[in-house]
């Protein structure tokens, strides 16, 4: 896979400026931001990283974490997805033009991950939170038509989409959700746990709407992962004001503990970290180490499908999945 296959550079390049724009509305009144402990371990021990458009970031001396703090209150995180030019953006420049290719490539093999890996019964109730466009459910659901599938969705916009594909659709914040505590054998949520303003408040949540022993599946974003580690502060992926928090194997695993979880897997199965890298270098005129510079001039393609290959096996990934079941 590679990146230009999912995201478009130009329109991911416009959707950067778009979340500056936000960001200068933001930084401009930072009364309502707020200071926060390591959203893994909270702990309240760190290192100074680096500003991004504002938001500085910093590191966990204990566990790893990479987080934005201080940072805005859950209110006004909540706005901007639901109102913003860049969310717009998103939905209708960004995600559009690309969603049939994510089916195939992302949403596809994830739906196959899950009915390969879990032993899905026929009556199960199973939601997607921030479910986008519905694709992961509609994949999942030509697997196990049986299933009942349920889409957690805040965005209108995409609530509206997904119903037009006769998804049920549940159009509210996960926090928001009533009616359903101890109703879904699987809940799953994607590219989410970075954008949350306190993920042990959301996986509390997640508990309590599953059933003990209820599964729940994550992807997320690697702070320990070969991308970001090697573009740090100019990593597209470090995006304010809604990447907040990057979580690493050890530290997302210490918090599902905390949260009531078992843990059953934690891998790194992501294809784009060396292409990300690359197209940085030959794109966007980044200047990192000279070793990965001159990978990219002289390097053949076998050589980087290794990297790519190693990157994976070992859990140094950008893309990080996490499979776990509440025991409590």
């Amino acid at each position: 896979m590679k990146e230009q296959e999912i995201r478009n550079r130009k329109s991911m390049n416009r959707y950067l400026e778009l979340l500056e724009d936000d960001c200068r509305l933001i930084v401009r009144d930072k009364a309502h931001f707020t200071a926060v402990l390591c959203p893994a371990c909270k702990l309240d021990e760190f290192d100074k990283q680096f500003q991004k458009n504002g938001f500085d970031y910093v590191l966990c001396r204990n566990c790893g974490t990479l987080y934005a703090n201080p940072r805005p209150s859950p209110e006004l995180l909540e706005k901007l997805y639901k109102d913003s030019k860049s969310s717009k953006f998103w939905v209708e420049e960004f995600f559009k033009p690309v969603a049939e290719a994510r089916r195939e490539k992302i949403f596809k093999p994830r739906a196959q991950f899950v009915a390969g890996t879990v032993d899905i019964k026929p009556d199960w109730m199973i939601g997607d939170v921030g479910a986008g466009f519905g694709l992961f459910l509609e994949e999942l659901s030509k697997i196990v038509p049986s299933v009942r599938t349920v889409a957690i969705e805040p965005s209108p916009d995409m609530a509206k989409i997904c119903k037009e594909k006769n998804i049920e659709v549940i159009e509210s914040m996960l926090e928001e959700v009533k009616g359903y505590n101890g109703k879904f054998n699987m809940l799953t949520a994607f590219e989410l746990f970075e954008h949350l303003f306190d993920p042990a408040v959301f996986l509390e949540k997640i508990r309590s709407l599953l059933v003990k022993g209820g599964y729940f599946l994550l992807t997320t974003l690697n702070a320990e992962g070969f991308d970001i580690e090697v573009l740090w502060e100019k990593s597209k992926g470090i995006m304010p004001p809604h990447h907040i928090n990057f979580f690493n194997p050890d530290s997302i695993r210490a918090l599902l503990k905390s949260s009531g979880f078992e843990v059953e897997s934690v891998s790194t199965p992501g294809k784009l970290d060396w292409d990300i890298v690359e197209g940085m270098i030959k794109e966007d005129g980044f200047k990192g180490d000279r070793f990965w510079t001159l990978l990219s001039e002289k390097g053949n393609e076998t050589a980087k499908k290794e990297l790519q290959a190693w990157i994976g096996k070992y859990n140094f990934s950008s893309h990080m999945r996490v499979l776990a079941r509440s025991v409590k």
